[in-house]
């Protein structure tokens, strides 16, 4: 058990988690700035990009990358920051750092060791789902889906049934091969809103059913440039107990009608197999390997 009393023992490190504007640098607070002023290094997604708003408000506080393919080594170094009690700064190319960027690791260890303080700020996913219009009560952010189309299935048939309003991000090269995956597996009734260019000049929301939504990603209007957030009204339907169709397959035959039937291979067999029957899929691995 840890209790952390985040203005206290000033002598200790602190792992400052700074967000940065979105698209337009007014957003940005003047505790944000006022911290990114005072801190011994600023751990940066991207130092190139993250100067461009250092420059901008004349902040001359160091910089080093921290991004997802050096963070373990990265992160070391700012653990040795900590150590000697210095004051670090968090920051991502745009908005909250961590969401759907890297940065779980080293605040998980800076935890461990010493204080985290997260500053509010610039958020594309929240921004998104209050200007949708659709209820924002509850939701459900997954961040960006995946791209292969039978993972994209898988994840999109997990989600079916949520009730939360749905949040995803989106590259604009991605957007209309995401939008028809929603479309066809939560329906084409489902309301659906297109967040673009949030807080920049040319922001725009797209909103009407799922169809119609796809149906614009086609139509020469459409202007299909920076990113996108989209936010997906909730499930009304209640799922329904699934047919257990091999309830009367010993598990060998179980898997063999997925291989068989379905063209899975045998590890995409047994894993599935595990997953029906509430099993560990070792377990399924090994009956199925014995016979």
């Amino acid at each position: 058990m840890q209790i952390q009393k985040s203005y206290e023992n000033h002598e200790e490190g602190v792992l400052y988690i700074v967000p940065t504007p979105i698209g337009n640098l007014e957003d940005i607070t003047f505790r944000a700035l006022r911290t990114l002023k005072e801190v011994d290094i600023i751990a940066a997604e991207d130092t190139r990009q993250t100067q461009k708003l250092l420059n901008h408000f004349e902040i001359s506080t160091p910089t080093m990358s921290y991004h997802e393919h050096n963070k373990e080594s990265a992160g070391h170094k700012i653990v040795g920051f900590m150590e000697a009690n210095k004051q670090v700064a968090l920051v991502s190319d745009a908005g909250m750092p961590v969401i759907s960027d890297p940065g779980f690791e080293i605040i998980a260890e800076a935890n461990r060791m010493g204080r985290v303080i997260v500053l509010p700020g610039a958020n594309a996913a929240l921004c998104a789902l209050i200007g949708s219009g659709l209820p924002a009560e509850q939701f459900y952010f997954y961040g960006f889906l995946p791209r292969k189309k039978k993972e994209l299935k898988a994840v999109l048939d997990d989600l079916k049934y949520i009730k939360a309003t749905l949040v995803f991000y989106e590259s604009p090269h991605r957007i209309k091969e995401t939008v028809k995956g929603l479309e066809s597996s939560l329906g084409s009734d489902r309301r659906m809103v297109l967040a673009r260019e949030l807080t920049k000049r040319y922001e725009e929301y797209i909103r009407g059913t799922s169809q119609e939504v796809l149906q614009w990603l086609g139509s020469e209007e459409a202007q299909i440039r920076g990113e996108f957030c989209v936010v997906v009204e909730g499930s009304d339907e209640d799922r329904l107990e699934e047919d257990k169709w091999w309830e009367g397959l010993s598990i060998i035959d179980h898997v063999n009608a997925y291989t068989q039937n379905q063209n899975m291979t045998n590890k995409d067999a047994i894993k599935q197999t595990a997953k029906d029957r509430g099993m560990q899929k070792r377990e399924v691995y090994q009956i199925f390997h014995q016979s």
